[in-house]
């Protein structure tokens, strides 16, 4: 469950960097998605990371989308991608 909350922080964090006028939809979409999965069960930590793999490559879309550098997205990229301690 933490590290669910702290990719959708990220991913808040990264939504601050599109433009203005779409910031709500994106905002609005990541929280649809999260509350959608929260009754994902937790025990299946193959499932959990495929998702968590899902949010990273969405974001890395949108922020191409809008000519945002990937870089920006290195610290949802090690949130969702190499932290397993979590």
């Amino acid at each position: 469950m933490e590290k669910a909350l702290r990719v959708y922080a990220e991913m808040l964090r990264l939504v601050r960097r599109l433009p203005k006028d779409s910031r709500p939809y994106y905002a609005k979409y990541a929280r649809e998605n999260f509350v959608n999965y929260r009754d994902f069960d937790a025990s299946d930590s193959k499932a959990l990371d495929e998702l968590f793999h899902r949010a990273y490559n969405h974001s890395l879309w949108v922020l191409n989308k809008y000519s945002v550098n990937e870089s920006a997205a290195q610290k949802l990229k090690e949130i969702c991608l190499m932290d397993e301690n979590v």
